[in-house]
């Protein structure tokens, strides 16, 4: 199922960058399984996502949630298919200070075509939000 030569796989390995919007969050892939379902992203939260209280905004956390459980559905496509989010749903629940963040993303349910997501954003091992998304697989 996962092709190891597909966009993602080369941007996790470092054979490519990644997409400037990722960069701009900070992103960095740690662990990844492809037949579990499952990743975990770190993020950094810089001081130009705060909010005028010098917490991090929630539309930076609501990225970070959809660059957590895409990328765990992405791992496991071919190398010409991709997954668009058609929907996010996301859940605050504490504000997140600038600094480290770390994503664990899942794969819920894996149809042929339309697929469930669920993630967690967490800082100092605190949960910060949760989310749940759908995906579409699609062809290049």
């Amino acid at each position: 199922m996962a092709d190891r030569n597909s966009l993602f796989w080369q941007i996790v390995d470092g054979k490519r960058p990644a997409p400037a919007c990722a960069k701009t969050l900070g992103i960095e892939f740690g662990l990844i399984d492809p037949d579990r379902g499952t990743i975990e992203v770190h993020f950094d939260a810089k001081p130009e996502f705060l909010n005028p209280v010098g917490n991090v905004q929630g539309g930076f956390l609501a990225a970070m949630l959809d660059d957590t459980m895409g990328p765990a559905l992405v791992a496991t496509l071919d190398a010409n298919e991709f997954a668009p989010t058609v929907s996010l749903n996301v859940q605050f629940h504490r504000p997140a200070k600038a600094g480290a963040l770390k994503g664990i993303g899942r794969v819920v349910l894996r149809g042929k075509e339309v697929c469930q997501l669920s993630g967690e954003l967490l800082q100092d091992h605190k949960i910060i939000a949760t989310a749940t998304a759908t995906a579409v697989i699609r062809k290049v």
